[in-house]
């Protein structure tokens, strides 16, 4: 019980905080990632991966409904927004002496935990 319990926590906490910047770019969009992709060689269409990373993907992990693909989608999401966006900073600190990236490596690493332990009992399935 402990153990889908935390699962269900991990679920909602990285569905949930993913989403919040899914919705931003819903109501902002999302074409200043015109020129992040151009300047990668990369087609411009990509920016709509963006709304698969951030918000079809979170619900779904959400949902516990294939928890797994949406987690390695939000995996995948975060390795894009760290290189296109934060390529610079990686590895810098802030002056307190944490990450400067802390919450976007918690995204990155929360995602690849629950794509390999599942989404627990409290899910609408178990893949």
């Amino acid at each position: 019980m402990n153990e889908n319990t935390g699962k269900l926590i991990l679920r909602i906490t990285l569905g949930v905080l993913v989403l919040l910047h899914g919705i931003s770019k819903l109501r902002g969009g999302i074409g200043w990632l015109d020129g992040m992709l151009a300047n990668e060689g990369l087609p411009a269409f990509f920016k709509y991966g963006v709304y698969v990373g951030e918000v079809l993907a979170p619900l779904a992990v959400i949902a516990g409904w294939y928890s797994r693909i949406g987690a390695w989608l939000i995996a995948v999401n975060m390795l894009f927004a760290l290189g296109l966006a934060h390529g610079a900073e990686l590895f810098s600190l802030s002056e307190h002496g944490a990450l400067v990236l802390e919450t976007q490596y918690m995204f990155f690493f929360s995602a690849i935990a629950l794509a390999l332990i599942g989404p627990g009992r409290h899910a609408v399935n178990q893949k």
